[in-house]
């Protein structure tokens, strides 16, 4: 009676904790000249902010007149800062043209939309200005300084400013961790508030790095910013050139209850209640229990994990549908005792390893999964692999031959795959004729439309990218590792929001459609997105930096399209009359529509196969320029109907017209994504 008491409490307290009213979520992957349009772009742009070649130059980019400059940008909407928790991630640039550059540029929560104060210019980096350092301010200010004033311990660190520059919060020199702002390479700032416990984190590193947790400090944002505020970035010089450039920007904020403004020292009063008001003969009471609850759990918890590795067995017979079940012995014996020289990949949650079964007649080369036993997430792959895969046949399928739960091991057994993964022939020294890409793109569309439409229950893949793309001997494509594979559950595919899983974000960046990082939803038109970044790379024959990257593949894919030329991006090594040209215009077309940021913009893969299979086949339209937004409102109610637009300048559309239209239109100019619980 008491544990359940207990769960309850902490059940209720842990419901009231962490609701969350609503969230708001806006992305600028690059900026255009309509970013800072007057009355109409998603940004107030004021002093010296440009906008060229997708790049946000709060200071200008021109050595000879860059001194006492001040830009401010802010986002032309105000946002509801608490009671609330936000996540900004942005990349920057810092180009100093000599030895002596400065001051710096700041990420900046302010109290209206107006421009920075007037002699804001130099070390106070467009916060403050003589007349407003020390308070009459009402902001908070994330600053990158790049120039050491009297009391600043060095022209490299990051400070957290409200009242006053001269005496932030708190800083750190970026020396720490051996980042350099004035190195001239793009670096990414990552800033998490957290309205519960009032703590402000931030992380950096260079783009393309991991990121770094550099500096954690308590803010109460309701005693330092107006309630409704303003996001955005300012930057300044002084006698010396510096240009602060930001190349993409992504903000997410999620409102929270009014509780949460008072929830820690309300906790505290709790346990302090508890602990000196509780009467004494119940501490005494809780004690004998103690000693009985300690000895119940342990038992249940042997129980626990024994029952847990009878369901794990149970399950797999039942789910796996195959006639081997392997011991441990003769895998480790398969597989040399699993030795690194047999090893031919690795993956999240565990190995793969080449093996020869010597028992079969003749014998069998096989390639075995070896997962990470120890890890729930572990034992979650491994059911998911043999549910999904364990009852699927096509010939463009990795097949499950087998499977192991013996010494508290996790093994699957697949068919071995002679040439590798697709990874290993983009971007590397290994060439594939054009017939080979040709016909290993045919083979995975093949794969993805049995998964969505033709084996019964639809499968979401949600990660396929090269490295799940394996080679058999004739370099037939067979897609493999089903570990993030969801069934759609029974009914779904009816309605646009019904075919789809809500499970937490996964994926490989790069290859991630726009709409999970936001929603959490794998949909069959997430691997679509997916096969189109595939498409791309083994046309091209290299590896994209990733859609948020500047001069990535897709970048350049869409460049040459609208310049008429889209077939001088195919792989160097296949030009001169050793490709059909007509086969390649139409793989990037299709990779290109798959690609659109919408989903519902995205051709079915029974489309794609058809394209591949009749050269006949009419094309999907897409657009003369390349997509660069859309936005999405999603219900958290699975009852209620979801309802989708896309942005485009100045004209907003609804789902049903943006999906009954065709792809050609007026193109988005910011992502924008709305979530109401």
């Amino acid at each position: 009676m008491l544990s359940l008491l207990i769960i309850t409490l902490l059940f209720y307290q842990s419901s009231n904790f962490y609701s969350v009213e609503s969230s708001y979520n806006f992305s600028f992957p690059s900026f255009d000249s309509g970013s800072c349009a007057n009355g109409t772009g998603n940004l107030i742009c004021w002093g010296s902010v440009t906008v060229d070649n997708g790049t946000l130059n709060i200071t200008p980019d021109l050595p000879q007149n860059n001194s006492k400059k001040v830009g401010r940008v802010l986002y032309r909407q105000p946002e509801c800062v608490w009671p609330a928790s936000f996540s900004t991630a942005f990349t920057v640039r810092i180009l100093a043209n000599s030895s002596d550059s400065g001051d710096g540029i700041a990420f900046l929560i302010a109290q209206d939309d107006g421009a920075s104060p007037p002699d804001s210019y130099g070390s106070f980096i467009g916060i403050l200005d003589p007349s407003t350092e020390g308070g009459g301010v009402h902001q908070l200010a994330i600053e990158l300084d790049t120039y050491k004033n009297e009391h600043e311990a060095n022209g490299n660190h990051i400070g957290i400013v409200t009242t006053s520059v001269e005496e932030p919060v708190v800083s750190r020199s970026l020396s720490d961790i051996g980042i350099d702002l004035k190195s001239g390479k793009d670096i990414t700032v990552k800033i998490d508030y957290d309205g519960w416990v009032k703590m402000l984190q931030i992380s950096v590193a260079y783009s393309g790095e991991p990121l770094i947790q550099f500096l954690n400090e308590k803010i109460i944002l309701q005693d330092t910013v107006p309630q409704n505020a303003y996001v955005g970035f300012s930057a300044s010089t002084a006698f010396f050139s510096e240009t602060h450039q930001v190349l993409n920007w992504n903000f997410t904020l999620l409102e929270l209850p009014q509780d949460s403004l008072h929830s820690g020292p309300q906790k505290r009063k709790k346990v302090v209640f508890l602990s000196v008001f509780v009467p004494l003969t119940f501490v005494f009471v809780c004690l004998g229990l103690g000693f009985f609850l300690t000895a119940e759990m342990r038992r249940r918890k042997r129980k626990k994990r024994i029952g847990r590795q009878e369901d794990i067995e149970m399950l797999t017979r039942n789910a796996a549908n195959v006639p081997k079940f392997f011991r441990f012995r003769q895998l480790a014996k398969a597989t040399k005792n699993f030795s690194k020289e047999n090893m031919v990949g690795s993956g999240g949650f565990g190995s793969v390893y080449k093996g020869v079964l010597s028992g079969d007649h003749p014998p069998t080369t096989v390639a075995v999964k070896r997962i990470n036993a120890t890890s729930h997430q572990g034992e979650r792959e491994y059911l998911a692999e043999i549910c999904t895969i364990g009852q699927l046949r096509h010939k463009n399928l990795v097949q499950l031959q087998g499977w192991c739960h013996d010494r508290e091991q996790l093994l699957l057994v697949y068919e071995y795959m002679p040439n590798g993964s697709l990874d290993r022939y983009i971007g590397n020294n290994i060439f594939l004729n054009w017939e080979t890409r040709f016909k290993i793109l045919s083979g995975l569309a093949s794969a993805l439309l049995y998964l969505h439409e033709e084996c019964g229950s639809p499968v979401v893949h949600r990660d396929v990218k090269p490295n799940n793309v394996m080679l058999d001997l004739d370099y037939t494509a067979h897609l493999g590792d089903f570990g993030l594979a969801r069934l759609l559950h029974p009914g779904q595919g009816e309605g646009q929001d019904e075919a789809s899983v809500t499970t937490m974000v996964a994926g490989t960046p790069g290859y991630l459609a726009p709409e999970v990082s936001y929603t959490g939803r794998a949909t069959p038109e997430s691997d679509v997105y997916s096969y189109g970044m595939v498409v791309l790379e083994t046309v091209c024959g290299r590896r994209s930096k990733g859609i948020m990257e500047e001069n990535s593949l897709v970048d350049m894919v869409w460049r040459s399209y609208e310049e008429g030329a889209v077939l001088s991006v195919v792989d160097s090594r296949l030009q001169d009359g050793k490709f059909e040209e007509e086969q390649a215009r139409r793989c990037l077309i299709v990779g290109l529509a798959c690609l659109h940021p919408d989903r519902f913009f995205r051709p079915k893969m029974r489309k794609v196969v058809q394209i591949f299979l009749n050269h006949e086949e009419p094309l999907m339209q897409i657009p003369e320029c390349r997509p660069s937004a859309v936005c999405v409102s999603w219900c958290s109610s699975s009852s209620s109907s979801t309802t989708t637009g896309v942005g485009y300048a100045n004209t907003p559309m609804s789902a049903a017209a943006a999906a009954s239209n065709s792809l050609q239109g007026p193109t988005p100019d910011v992502v924008t994504i709305s979530y109401h619980a």
